[in-house]
């Protein structure tokens, strides 16, 4: 099978009324950059949430709500606003969608209680709904020719560095600095602002826009692509129910069942999930796509049963050993969904489908990290831990084999392994 990704050619300056527009090298890095801001950004409260709960007397119900509230407002933004980077461009969509995850920053940076945590999640969750996809879909298309493969790769070790980011910094402010529910959200308002002052200089007009007005609706798979689109939604669904387990609970975990106290140990032990996915992102960009989603499904099955050992041990080098296998987990796993997904989706719906995907796995991020936090406050974080784990040993499987079965016969929309595309696909 033969992998095709169009790629959209890099707009020219308009004549007037841009000072100055970035080189497509520099394009491509600030796009990298607003793909970072969306983990960063998601995991940003993800060691304050001890702190919260101690503060103001939270359930573990009340905390991962906090955490449910940013995928499931991402799901609604997917929803009904997937696609409008293909209409009105991928620089407007990011710039709309960062002075959103600003406002939630500055939220969080001056709460004085938790119902300002729950509005700052709220506008997290419309920021990273507005840029996510369009950051992705202008990684690939601002690529040099020949290597927009190579987007995928650096997408995810974008978003590893992002969360690796959160926690480190996250936990070494809350450790050792004054304001340690504050200070934290001032750092990463600074560095978004930054991110929105470079995306302003991106190029303004794109010649591969969707034709016609947008206007808000649900999204849509393009005809032959259904079989493509589930196997990678499972895939990017396994990385981010990871995801949701690490960031909901992981600090909580690491407190309660492993033992260790100290903010930046945990936020360090936390970030191997991170430093892990990002390494094996730039080193496993030759494997194709059914490949990655296959051995990614099979190192997130053997994270999620380490993980259950080390609650069950109170094993701090057991909890670490599941910590990385999840991260090799969550790399090839969203890795593999990205390209496949990339690989096939046309390019003047590519934002639309990209959202797509996304919708589906927040949406399973949502539902997981509120059904752990009803099983913890009900019956104890142990048992809440072995059934998210085995929930998502279940999910990776299902990767697994819809993966196999895409590479167990030919494409039949594959002719002589050339992709042929039908109208409107």
């Amino acid at each position: 099978m033969t992998n095709t990704v169009s790629q959209e050619p890099i707009p020219k300056p308009p004549e007037s009324g841009v000072h100055h527009v970035l080189s497509q090298r520099a394009s491509f890095w600030v796009a990298a950059s607003v793909v970072m801001h969306t983990l960063w950004t998601s995991a940003a409260p993800a060691m304050t949430y001890p702190l919260y709960a101690a503060e103001w007397h939270l359930t573990p119900t009340v905390t991962t709500a906090i955490f449910a509230v940013y995928p499931l407002v991402v799901v609604t933004v997917l929803i009904f606003f997937g696609d409008i980077s293909d209409y009105i461009g991928r620089r407007t969509t990011m710039l709309i969608g960062l002075g959103a995850s600003l406002m939630g920053v500055l939220l969080f940076a001056i709460a004085p209680s938790v119902y300002w945590i729950f509005l700052g999640r709220f506008f997290m969750g419309v920021g990273v709904g507005l840029s996510a996809a369009p950051s992705a879909a202008a990684m690939v298309e601002f690529s040099p020719p020949g290597q927009a493969s190579r987007a995928g790769s650096i997408t995810t070790a974008a978003q590893a560095l992002g969360l690796a980011l959160a926690l480190l910094v996250g936990g070494a402010l809350i450790a050792y600095a004054p304001l340690p529910t504050r200070l934290n959200f001032w750092v990463l308002l600074v560095v978004i602002a930054a991110i929105f002052s470079a995306t302003w200089f991106l190029p303004r007009h794109s010649s591969s826009k969707a034709s016609g007005v947008w206007r808000p609706k649900l999204f849509k798979v393009a005809p032959g692509l259904y079989k493509t689109f589930a196997t990678s939604a499972a895939a990017v669904t396994t990385g981010y129910a990871l995801g949701a387990l690490m960031m909901s609970l992981g600090a909580q975990i690491a407190h309660d069942l492993i033992g260790s106290g100290n903010p930046l140990v945990n936020g360090a032990a936390l970030s191997v999930f991170s430093v892990v996915s990002a390494s094996v992102a730039i080193f496993s960009k030759r494997l194709s796509p059914g490949s990655a989603i296959m051995f990614g499904g099979l190192a997130s099955t053997a994270g999620m049963g380490l993980l259950m050992l080390a609650s069950a041990q109170r094993s701090l080098p057991i909890f670490l050993a599941s910590i990385a296998a999840a991260g090799i987990g969550y790399s090839l796993s969203f890795l593999g969904g990205l390209n496949l997904i990339n690989s096939k989706a046309p390019e003047q719906h590519r934002g639309g489908t990209l959202s797509a995907v996304l919708l589906v796995a927040y949406l399973m991020q949502g539902v997981i990290a509120l059904f752990l936090g009803a099983i913890a406050t009900a019956r104890g974080l142990q048992v809440a831990v072995d059934l998210a784990s085995a929930a998502i040993a279940v999910l990776s499987l299902t990767g697994i084999a819809l993966a196999a079965s895409r590479s167990s016969g030919p494409d039949p929309r594959l002719r002589g392994g050339t992709e042929v595309r039908s109208p409107g696909s």
